[in-house]
């Protein structure tokens, strides 16, 4: 340091400058950092739960909190570059109007849409379907597609495309969440591979560097203590089974391996089950539910739970199917870690697949025409004048019912048995005891809770509003359910491979998102009652309609970045890059390597040994 002070006095006044200036933007960048980790939501809950309940329940809890995050940014995107256009352009504000340009070349019955507004006296049990369902008075308002049928808004002086934006703002919303989760799985998978690369590294930093001395206060101190304890507790049962499998016989083997067989045919036949259940459920529910009669309740009511019979099966096929899977999980002898990501992966294939069943089932009944004026449309234009609104309104109603659900299994299921446990002395009772904390069932819920705004979002605008909301009522709803309900797990859980497999679990979900939008964008004719896309034959049909507006010159590079021509050779120099950066990465490991072979040799080689005194 006081080298670096004499030789100050030798710089000119720009280094000077700029030497001074580099330690204070480095200080102020540090001070932003530290202020921005006491803003961080949820962060004093967040280190409470992992001191009373180890990492791998903390890693649920910052998972969710992740999630919060992401939608209200989705939200702030679509309500900014979509909804809030749309609504000044609506009511003048700023000087603004809207222009609203009349289909060409469409038959005029493809036109009609008459959404289902309620008039004149409406009963309160109306208002609530309404409110469950996304119909009625819902239909007509900002929250879905329907509402958007604007071709151009003009603010000011300012002409705002605003099919176009629509387009681009999907396309922005899903490209930010595909890079912040691949960002955020980096981060993970770097952990990983720290923690799986040697296990006596793992230990030492623990025991030796686990401790933060930065630590004052006496509860901070005890909640370290604590999530320590169950890091350690971690270690050791990973250890314990590994050395279990290692000394098991050959008749040990076949008797797990044929019971993990067994299990796996269970596992096989509830899944089919599931498939069957809603694959029947939407069927019945598309043959029975067209037909609405008014000024009966009883009869009104029972179409009711036709129409949203296909959601409450799905919900239910989620509800059971992870609990046979967390029941059945417990006799395959694997590890905590192992576990939580085969029963997540079992669940995927329940959760999600029942959305792509749904969605199958509905577009195969948009797409049906049996009559040339349908043809003429496109689409099925008798059951679906304003067929993206009435694909918004069943994720919607996936969502809502979602959330019902696991506030009713919380107040009905949860809470009772708590007071069971507590008040009640019975063996039977005390023998099932509370329930414990299922970390992958939970993780699972929110994964095809997001899964499901990221598909309808095209089709409502604000449903990340809706998501985020819901979200942020879970948190306090299942830390609460925690602490007085629930029980940690029996078999502590590590939180670093938690977090990256809970991340990718989360990425296939994304993935499989973009097909079910990609084939609404490109394949199947957009609506020409409502939305902005109506004067276009499919969503995607914008880009090329706006780039036709653009200069020749421009117009030439874009359609060539576009051809086969610059795509095959640009995939050629990816592959390159991808092959050099691959063989990089296994040159640093043969590096590392042998560095560590170094380390292991200096123990032996008496020229480093200290001498004995």
């Amino acid at each position: 340091r006081d080298c670096q002070q004499a030789d100050i006095k030798y710089l000119s006044g720009w280094k000077q400058w700029k030497r001074t200036s580099s330690k204070s933007l480095k200080k102020v960048l540090g001070d932003v950092k530290e202020l921005s980790s006491y803003l961080e939501l949820w962060r004093h809950d967040i280190h409470s739960i992992e001191g009373k309940f180890g990492t791998g329940i903390q890693s649920y809890f910052s998972f969710l909190r992740f999630l919060v995050l992401l939608n209200f940014i989705i939200f702030i995107l679509m309500f900014s570059f979509v909804t809030l256009p749309s609504i000044i352009s609506k009511y003048g504000v700023f000087n603004s109007s809207f222009a609203k340009i009349p289909p060409k070349n469409i038959e005029p019955h493809c036109t009609v849409y008459e959404p289902n507004g309620n008039k004149g006296l409406v009963y309160f049990y109306t208002y609530l379907k309404d409110l469950l369902s996304g119909t009625g008075f819902l239909e007509v308002t900002v929250l879905f597609y329907g509402y958007y049928t604007i071709d151009a808004a003009w603010i000011s002086i300012l002409k705002y495309n605003l099919p176009l934006a629509y387009l681009l703002a999907t396309f922005a919303y899903l490209a930010l969440s595909l890079i912040w989760i691949i960002k955020r799985s980096v981060g993970g998978f770097k952990q990983n591979l720290v923690h799986n690369e040697d296990q006596f590294q793992s230990y030492c930093n623990k025991v030796f560097a686990g401790w933060d001395f930065c630590i004052t206060d006496p509860n901070a101190a005890r909640l370290k203590h604590r999530s320590l304890l169950y890091e350690l507790q971690t270690d050791l049962e990973e250890e314990r089974l590994k050395r279990k499998i290692a000394d098991r016989t050959t008749k040990e083997k076949l008797r797990i391996y044929s019971l993990r067989i067994f299990i796996n045919i269970i596992v096989i036949a509830v899944l089919s089950g599931c498939f069957y259940s809603i694959y029947r459920a939407t069927v019945f529910s598309q043959e029975n539910s067209n037909v609405s009669i008014r000024h009966d309740v009883r009869r009104d009511s029972a179409n009711l739970l036709v129409q949203y019979l296909p959601s409450m099966v799905i919900t239910l096929a989620n509800f059971i199917a992870p609990q046979i899977f967390s029941f059945l999980i417990r006799f395959e002898d694997y590890s905590p870690a192992f576990e939580i990501r085969l029963t997540l992966m079992r669940c995927v294939f329940v959760r999600l697949a029942n959305i792509g069943v749904l969605l199958f089932s509905l577009w195969s009944q948009i797409s049906y025409c049996a009559t040339d004026k349908c043809n003429a449309c496109g689409y099925n234009y008798e059951l679906y004048p304003c067929w993206e609104s009435e694909v918004g309104q069943e994720m919607y109603k996936l969502m809502i019912f979602d959330f019902i659900i696991i506030l009713a299994v919380i107040l009905f299921v949860d809470f009772p048995r708590k007071l069971l446990v507590t008040h009640c002395s019975c063996k039977p009772v005390q023998w099932c005891g509370l329930q414990e904390f299922g970390i992958s069932d939970n993780v699972l819920e929110i994964i095809y809770g997001q899964t499901i705004c990221w598909i309808g979002t095209f089709f409502s605008p604000l449903l990340p509003a809706i998501a985020t909301i819901k979200y942020f009522i879970i948190f306090y709803i299942k830390k609460i359910s925690l602490i007085h309900t629930r029980k940690p797990a029996a078999r502590p859980i590590r939180a670093s491979s938690s977090n990256f497999f809970f991340l990718v679990v989360l990425l296939i979900g994304l993935v499989l998102a973009f097909i079910p939008l990609g084939i609404s964008i490109a394949h199947i004719p957009s609506s020409k009652a409502c939305g902005p896309f109506r004067n276009f034959n499919t969503s995607w049909a914008v880009v090329p309609y706006t780039i036709d507006g653009f200069p020749t010159g421009l117009q030439q590079v874009l359609y060539g970045i576009g051809s086969e021509a610059f795509a095959v050779p640009f995939f050629m120099v990816i592959c390159l890059i991808m092959f050099y950066f691959i063989a990089l990465a296994g040159a640093h490991k043969r590096v590392v390597e042998q560095l560590r072979e170094q380390l292991v040799m200096v123990r032996f080689d008496p020229l480093f040994c200290t001498p004995k005194v």
